[in-house]
C-alpha cells in the first residue's frame, strides 16, 4: 500500500473533490478520466487527455495493465506518469485497486453494508478515496503524533469538503 505522506493525502481528498463534483469528466473507461486519472492528473498536472494519449501510446489496457508493465527506465510518457506516482508515495498494486476500489484495509472501515463499490460509479470513487485518504493520515499520526494535516498543510478548499 502506498507509503502515508501528507501530500499524498491532499491529493487523494483533492481528487474526491473534483470526482465529486458533476460538471467533472468522470468515465471508467477513459485513462484520463477514471478514478486513477483523476489522481493523476492531481500528481501530476498533466490533463486527462495527455494522460489517455500517454496511456495509448504505450500499450493497451486500464491502469492495472499499465502498471504491471511498467518499466522505470523506459522513458515512454506514461511511465513517466506512473513514475511521477509512485514517487508521490503510491504503489504498484495502488493502482489495481484504486480502478476496482477493492483495497481490503480500505474496505475495512467502511461499514459492512457499505463495502460493495461500483468501479464506475462516482459516488463510491468519491466514498473510497476519502476513506483511503483518512487510512493513510491515521498511519501517519501514529508516525507523527504531533502533526495535524488540518492546521499544517491541508488547503483551505478541500477543508471545506471534508
Amino acid at each position: 500500500m502506498a507509503k502515508a505522506n501528507a501530500d499524498l493525502i491532499v491529493a487523494l481528498r483533492k481528487t474526491a473533490n473534483k470526482i465529486k463534483k458533476n460538471d467533472s469528466q468522470y468515465q471508467w473507461g477513459h485513462m484520463g478520466s477514471c478514478n486513477c486519472g483523476h489522481l493523476a492528473q492531481e500528481i501530476t498536472k498533466y490533463s486527462r487527455e495527455e494522460i489517455h494519449n500517454y496511456a495509448m501510446q504505450t500499450r493497451m489496457g486500464d491502469w492495472a495493465d499499465q502498471s504491471s508493465e511498467f518499466c522505470p527506465t523506459s522513458n515512454l510518457p506514461m511511465n513517466l506518469v506512473i513514475s511521477s506516482m509512485l514517487d508521490a508515495g503510491l504503489a504498484l498494486e495502488d493502482f489495481k485497486h484504486l480502478e476496482r476500489l477493492d483495497d481490503r484495509k480500505v474496505l475495512a472501515l467502511l461499514p459492512v453494508s457499505e463495502r460493495n463499490l461500483k468501479q464506475n460509479n462516482r459516488q463510491d470513487a468519491v466514498k473510497y478515496l476519502n476513506t483511503w485518504a483518512n487510512y493513510l493520515e491515521n498511519e501517519l499520526l501514529e508516525k507523527m503524533p504531533s502533526f495535524n494535516l488540518e492546521k499544517d498543510l491541508m488547503p483551505t478548499e478541500v477543508l471545506e469538503t471534508v
